[in-house]
C-alpha cells in the first residue's frame, strides 16, 4: 500500500470544508482522482505530497505518518510532486533545472548531473539537455517538469492536472510515459474531466462533497448508474455514462469513507 487516507479533513475558512472525512487506498500501478473544479482534488495532492498538513483524520505515505513532522520529512524522500503550473527559470538550461532539484531533493553534488540526464530520458527529452527552457515549446516545459520531479527517483509521482490542456499528439505522449513510469513506481493523477486520464490509469477515486465518493475501475466509473433513493449526498453527485465521461459528478459504489 502506498496511500492510506482516512477521515481526511481540510478547510481554509470556517465556512468552507474542502475536504471532509476523504477517504482513499492507493495500492501500486496507476490511480486517477476525479473532481470538478474546486472539489479539492489540489489540496487533497498536495497534502499527499506533504506540502499541506491534514487537519485531521489519518494519512500514511510509503509506510510514513503525515501528521507527524518526522513522517513528513522522510515521506518527501519517496513522493515526487509536478503543480499544474510549473514556475522554471527561462534562461537555465534543460539540465540545470533538473540538476538543480536533484541536489534540492538530496542528491549528492556529484551526481546531480547524471540524475537530470537519467530522469530526462524518461520523459523524451534526451538531446535537449543543452537547450534553454525559453527555447521549449510549452509541452516540453511541461515534461521537463515531470523530470524535475523524478530527479530524486521517488516511489509515488504526483502529478496535478498533468493532460489538461494537451492536443491528442501530446495526450498520446503523456499516456506513454505515464505507463513508462509505472513500471517501477507508484503514479497518481489528477484531472476535471475523466476522459483526460482514464486510459492511463489502473483505477480510478472521485472526490465530490469534500469526499470520495466512487472508487474503481475507469470502465465502472463510466457505466455506474444513479440509483434513486440514493442519500442526497450522494444523488446530487450522480455518476451517469455522459457525464462521466466529460466531467466529474459521481456517486459512492464501493465501500464509503
Amino acid at each position: 500500500m502506498k496511500v492510506l487516507a482516512e477521515g481526511v479533513k481540510f478547510s481554509y475558512s470556517k465556512e468552507s470544508k474542502v475536504l471532509d472525512r476523504a477517504s482513499w487506498v492507493v495500492h501500486s500501478g496507476v490511480a486517477g482522482l476525479v473532481g470538478e473544479n474546486g472539489s479539492g482534488k489540489t489540496t487533497l495532492l498536495s497534502i499527499i505530497a506533504t506540502l499541506k498538513r491534514p487537519q485531521r483524520g489519518r494519512l500514511i505515505v510509503g509506510g510514513q505518518d503525515l501528521t507527524r513532522a518526522s513522517g513528513r520529512r522522510a515521506a518527501r524522500r519517496l513522493i515526487g510532486f509536478v503543480p499544474q503550473n510549473y514556475t522554471l527559470a527561462r534562461e537555465l538550461t534543460v539540465v540545470d533545472t533538473v540538476a538543480y532539484t536533484a541536489w534540492v531533493s538530496g542528491v549528492g553534488r556529484d551526481a546531480c548531473d547524471a540524475a537530470a540526464e537519467r530522469a530526462l530520458g524518461l520523459v523524451g527529452l534526451t538531446g535537449r539537455e543543452r537547450r534553454r527552457i525559453h527555447a521549449l515549446s510549452a509541452d516540453e516545459r511541461r515534461r521537463v517538469g515531470v523530470a524535475a520531479a523524478l530527479a530524486h527517483d521517488p516511489e509515488i509521482l504526483v502529478m496535478d492536472a498533468p493532460a489538461e490542456g494537451l492536443d491528442e499528439e501530446q495526450r498520446a505522449r503523456l499516456r506513454v510515459i505515464v505507463a513508462r513510469l509505472a513500471r517501477d513506481r507508484t503514479v497518481i493523477l489528477s484531472a476535471s474531466a475523466m476522459a483526460d486520464i482514464a486510459d492511463m490509469c489502473d483505477e480510478v477515486a472521485v472526490l465530490a462533497g469534500g469526499r470520495i465518493v466512487f472508487r474503481g475501475s475507469p470502465t465502472a466509473a463510466a457505466e455506474a448508474p444513479l440509483e434513486s433513493g440514493a442519500p442526497p449526498h450522494e444523488s446530487s453527485v450522480g455518476i451517469t455514462a455522459s457525464r462521466v465521461r466529460n466531467g466529474a459528478d459521481t456517486r459512492q459504489t464501493q465501500g464509503g469513507p
